[in-house]
């Protein structure tokens, strides 16, 4: 009987060493594919942002065409409309906004407030300030 228990000890701990294996394969995937997305995710923020930028700086056919206010484009609009009075610094504005502060979006936002203040929607009163356009 002894002998009985010695084999199912044997046979549980094999089978104990092949699962913990497996998992800690599965953790190296799981920790490389992580970094893998992250890498993807900051390449495709970066992307965009640039797409963005070249986009805004496309000459427009007419000058005197408004803006075609998108989602983001309206909610700097909305911003400015809610203070009307008030000095904004482009992180101000991702502050009030709670928008992520990364580089790419940040420069993304000052080329639209460059763009706002063409079409005459904002004033620039400083260096880096704008304020809604009267």
């Amino acid at each position: 009987m002894n002998h009985d228990i010695t084999d199912l000890l044997t046979s549980l701990q094999a089978e104990h060493d092949r699962a913990a294996a497996r998992a800690d394969e599965l953790r190296r995937q799981i920790d490389h594919l992580t970094t893998a997305l992250g890498e993807a995710e900051a390449r495709l923020s970066e992307l965009v942002a640039a797409s963005e930028v070249f986009a805004e700086l496309e000459p427009d056919s007419t000058a005197s065409q408004p803006v075609e206010l998108s989602a983001a484009y309206q909610a700097i609009v909305n911003a400015f409309n809610q203070h009307p009075n008030q000095d904004f610094r482009v992180r101000d504005l991702y502050d009030l906004l709670a928008m992520p502060t990364d580089d790419p979006a940040l420069n993304v936002t000052r080329s639209r407030l460059g763009r706002l203040t063409h079409q005459g929607f904002l004033t620039q009163p400083g260096r880096g300030l704008c304020r809604k356009g009267t």
